[in-house]
Formats: structure tokens, sequence, C-alpha cells
């Protein structure tokens, strides 16, 4: 099959690119390896409840800031609702709650009871930082990344506040430790400041590129924290609905195993069934590592390529830590995200951070319950052998999030009602993400910025995007990256690229919260909302015991509906349609039904596909 564009990868990142493409009428194919697109932006259930598999801190949804979501679903013109948090998350940092709030100004004057002594440079430093960034990121929007920027834009830009773009890009080669040098002398802060680098760019404030933590100290007040009102589920599958409404494919379950060249060129993608796919551009929105150890043969690329992939340094493998627990457990004026930092003097396993989403979005669990998500690092080895003492470790990682999460919330390891534990290996086979690295390429120094992949490969019809090019780390990052390749092959192809205008139609819709299971799907006619309700139902199984693996995809139909994804689903069931008696079977056979509950009704969802006008 030949395409125009082939997207390796269905993360953020990728499925960004494809939708856009999709959108200016190329005809594209996705390559996921999971059967959910979205790759660590995603969900999966256990009974009743909906966990987050882990990007779940949600930035660039904002009306103001570096908006790079809200940006691409006004795009795409396709409406979704956000919850936004009231504070961006709290960090517990030595017996101290520090509120990170909104308005940058009320947020200072809270750290500065923290640091009294330095209360005046505190807001000298936020004062001086808000107005860069307003200089540099917010008056003139730009949705791209810094090796694809268009010079003439940038020359009226920097026209606007030389001093302001003098000074930014002053940063890019020094560390957000010289910069805090300049403001602050207590040694404490410098630690407070290394936790928030290693919150959002998982680089200590000796590796961070100044310029990284400059925008990041005020973006996120800038623009706000937001959750997809009913998971995250919403955000890759409207990306996903795109892309199918456009007549895009979507390969789920399939891994690229390598890219195909005729002579020097790239022309196409082998699957790991032997098939294979061709088209004239090609989106790679992998790993480094992955691209150039794996996927490229080494006969196609120079060895001094291969080994500065290689050299490329990770970020710090994760743990994650998935748990249903008490309501009353949680205190009150907890946020729904926590920052617990156990060893103020150094980054190590003590530092994790808590999601508890279930206080603004009362969709993902019952009344009496919380969700609880827990990542931090890990330092050992998860190559072991032997199964063993593979499940031996891992038993030993649930009891040391459960002891760090009892110190912030006593009584918490009682109040468990479910727990699991995702090691970097479970990372890795679910996500691609080597050893388990969330965050791909570590942000510091002598790998930051254009020391990274590029937009442009070496070929001119391979693209990349993703954490390990230019833009790095974050959900509104690989989102540029991915526009970003989108228009760069668009302008290739004489096609319109997406550029911000004044004027453009808001489908970003904030509601309000605690969100609850009776406004989900607000805005879709009455049939539909009520057939998207019985389809977000399903428990999209790893191994459905519905259809036994053969038959009609019900898990993949179910988890299109859910997001309204009509045509998609329809799709997805014309490629293996049963008859009704098979549908019955599924529906008895449905993992609900042996738990002696209601069984999803896939009749009534089929059936209702099936009323759809061609």
């Amino acid at each position: 099959m030949r395409y125009d564009a082939i997207i390796i990868g269905g993360g953020l990142s990728g499925l960004t690119a494809a939708s856009l493409l999709a959108k200016r009428g190329l005809s594209v194919a996705v390559i996921e390896k999971s059967y959910n697109p979205g790759g660590s932006c995603g969900v999966f259930k256990r009974g009743h409840v909906t966990f987050d598999i882990g990007a779940a801190m949600l930035y660039g949804f904002g009306e103001k800031g570096f908006n790079a979501h809200r940006f691409v679903f006004n795009s795409l013109e396709e409406p979704i609702d956000m919850i936004r948090h009231d504070l961006l998350y709290c960090v517990n940092f030595k017996g101290n709650r520090i509120r990170f709030y909104a308005d940058v100004q009320q947020y200072a004057d809270e750290l500065s009871t923290i640091f009294p002594a330095e209360k005046a440079n505190i807001q000298r430093f936020y004062s001086d930082m808000y107005t860069l960034y307003q200089h540099v990121m917010v008056e003139t929007p730009t949705y791209t990344t810094a090796d694809e920027t268009d010079r003439d834009a940038a020359l009226r830009s920097i026209a606007k506040h030389p001093v302001s773009y003098l000074r930014f890009l002053g940063m890019l080669n020094k560390s957000a430790k010289k910069l805090l040098q300049k403001y602050f002398s207590d040694a404490e802060i410098f630690k407070f400041f290394d936790k928030l680098t290693s919150t959002y760019c998982y680089a200590t404030v000796e590796e961070a590129p100044a310029v990284m933590a400059a925008v990041m100290f005020i973006d996120n007040h800038v623009g706000g924290s937001y959750y997809p009102a009913g998971s995250t589920l919403f955000v890759p599958g409207k990306l996903e609905k795109v892309i199918e409404e456009n007549g895009g494919e979507m390969f789920l379950e399939r891994e690229a195993i390598s890219i195909l060249f005729d002579g020097s060129r790239p022309i196409g993608v082998e699957l790991d069934d032997g098939s294979q796919l061709e088209a004239a551009d090609i989106i790679y929105s992998g790993t480094v590592w992955s691209l150039y150890g794996k996927l490229i043969d080494a006969k196609y690329s120079t060895k001094q390529r291969r080994d500065w992939a290689v050299r490329q340094v990770p970020t710090y493998p994760s743990v994650v830590l998935y748990s249903v627990v008490d309501k009353d457990v949680i205190p009150q004026d907890t946020s729904p995200i926590e920052m617990l930092v156990g060893n103020p003097d150094l980054l190590d396993e003590s530092e994790v951070t808590a999601y508890i989403l279930s206080i603004d979005d009362r969709t993902l669990c019952s009344e009496d319950e919380h969700t609880v998500l827990a990542i931090g690092p890990s330092f050992d080895t998860w190559d072991f052998k032997d199964e063993q003492d593979y499940q031996c470790r891992k038993n030993l990682e649930e009891q040391r999030l459960l002891a760090v999460l009892e110190r912030r919330f006593p009584g918490f390891s009682k109040a468990v009602r479910y727990v699991e534990v995702a090691t970097p290996r479970t990372i890795e086979r679910y996500t691609l993400k080597n050893g388990g690295a969330v965050a791909g390429p570590k942000q510091m120094l002598g790998q930051h910025m254009f020391k990274r992949l590029h937009t442009r490969s070496e070929w001119d019809n391979l693209f990349c995007c993703g954490e390990s090019t230019v833009m790095g780390t974050g959900t509104p990052s690989v989102t540029t990256s991915g526009l970003t390749a989108a228009n760069v092959l668009l302008r290739k192809l004489g096609k319109e690229p997406y550029v911000y205008r004044d004027g453009m139609r808001d489908y970003v819709r904030i509601v309000e919260k605690p969100f609850t299971e009776d406004r989900l799907n607000e805005g879709y006619e009455p049939l539909q909302r009520s057939i998207m309700r019985v389809a977000s139902h399903c428990r999209f199984c790893e191994i459905p015991l519905c259809n036994a693996g053969q038959g009609a995809d019900i898990r993949g139909i179910m988890r299109r509906v859910a997001v309204g994804n009509l045509i998609g689903a329809k799709k997805c069931w014309l490629k293996s349609p049963v008859d009704d008696m098979a549908l019955l079977d599924y529906e008895q056979r449905c993992i609900c039904a042996q738990e002696d509950q209601e069984p999803v009704r896939i009749r009534e969802v089929i059936s209702f596909l099936g009323s759809m006008d061609s």
C-alpha cells in the first residue's frame, strides 16, 4: 500500500503531525505498536476505575502562553472539553507545601514566605522572567521548533524587543544555575529550583539550559495546568478521529521494524508482520536510539551519526504506581498534582510526583474513592533474567512507593483498595521508550536545542518529531514538534501550513469542576451521546475476552465511539464484521458479564453504527 506520508509512532507528536496532514488532504498511515494510540498519554482500566498511563499534567491548553495544544485543536476544528486546575501543583519541600498559583505574583509571594531572606530577589527574578516571557513567547505567538523558525519573522520579533531577545539568546548555552546565581545566594533556594527543573525537564539546575528553565518557570503559570474532561483518552482519541475522518489509516498493534530504502532514499516501512507500506514522505516520532540503532540499516548512515545517537544521555528510568484508595485518606486541600520531595539535597528515589486527578474529575472512579498515580525515578537495573527476581523487585518497589505516599497521606497504605506497579521494563514494553526513560534524551547542556534530532533529517523526505527532537520533553513540546514536522512537509508539497492568525475560532471548552459522569459528552445530540456513554463502559481490555482475539475489534470500536469517532469506529467494524449471533456471544463473554455485572451493550453500539450513512 502506498500513502502520501507514513508516520512511525502514534504518540502525541505523531498523531499531531498525522491529523494536521490528513486535514490538509494527504493520505496518511500511522504505525503504532500499542492497541491504543497516544503513547504515554492515554488510559487503561481496572474494573470500574480509569487510570492515566502517565502523561496527565497537561499544559498548552490555555488562552495565553505556549498554548500549542489549543492551537492544534483550533486548527483541526475539533472540539475538546478541558478541566483547568486551580493550582498548577503543590511542592512538598522540607515540611512546607508551596502552592503554585496561576498568578505569578501570588506564587512569588508564597515562595517568599518560605525563603524570606530572598524575598526581594524572588520578586525581581520572577518579574524579569515574566517580562522576558511576555516579549519572546506571548506577544508574537509562533508554533514552530527553533530549527525551523522563519528568519524574517524572527527578525521582526527581535526588532520589537531587542534587549529581551538578546538576553534570551544569551541563555542558550548557560546553565539554569548560572542564571539563578545572578539573583540568589541562599543554598536552600537552589535546592528548591533543582526540584523544579527535575520535574520540568528531568535535569538538575547545573544540567538544564537557562533558556529552558527561564521559559518553564513562567509558562506553566501563564498557561495553566489542565486535564481532559473524562480522562486523557480524549486527547489522542480526538486526534485519531481527525485522522480517520479524513481518510487516514491507523495500523495499531503493528511495530515498524525497519525503514525501507531504494538506493539511498527512504521509500517506506516494513512492519513486524512482514508487510510493507510505501510513501513519498516519512515522519518518525520515536527515540533517537531506535532510529539509528534499529530502523535505519547501518549501511545507510554514517558511523559518526550512529555514535552521536548512542552518546545521547537518556533521562532516568521511571517507575509508576497506580492505586485506588478510600476517598477520606486524601485531605480536602490536596492539589490534583503534588510533588513529594523526600531528599531536598539530591535527586533520589524518594522524589515522587503524585497525580490525584479524581479530585477534579469524578468520572475516573466511584464517589468514595480516589485514583492516585505516583511516578518517580528508578536507579536500579531492571534487567532481571529470572521472572521470580523481577516480581520480587516489583513488590519491593510497590512497598517503597506506598511508604512515600504514606508520609504525605497518613493512613494511605491501609486505605488502598487496588495497587499495581509499572517498571522501566513495563514502560519500554508498551511505549518503546528505551530503558523506560520516559522523557527521551535528557534536556541538558551539550545535548539541548540544536544538538538534538532536527525536524529535517539527512534525507529530504524523512522528518522527525517527538521528545528526541529540538523541543524535547513535555506534551506542549512534542505537540509543537509534530506540528512543525507537518508544516515542513506541507511547505515542501506547496500546501498551506498551519500558522496562527487573529480571530481563530476556539474549539477548547473549559468545563466546571468537579467534572461528573452525567456531563460527559455535553454538546452531542442525545442519541449519539447515549451511545458514546454505552461505549465508554468498555474496559478496552489488553486481552479481550469478548472476541477471544478474533473477529471484530470490539475494543477498538468502543474506544473510538467513546470519544465521538464514529467514522473511525464504523471503518474498524467493516474491516471484520460478524453476525448478530457472534455479537451476542461477545456480550456474554464480556468481562463485565463474567463479574456478574451488565455487559457492554455491544449490539446496541454496532446497530447505531450500521444506521449511519455510509
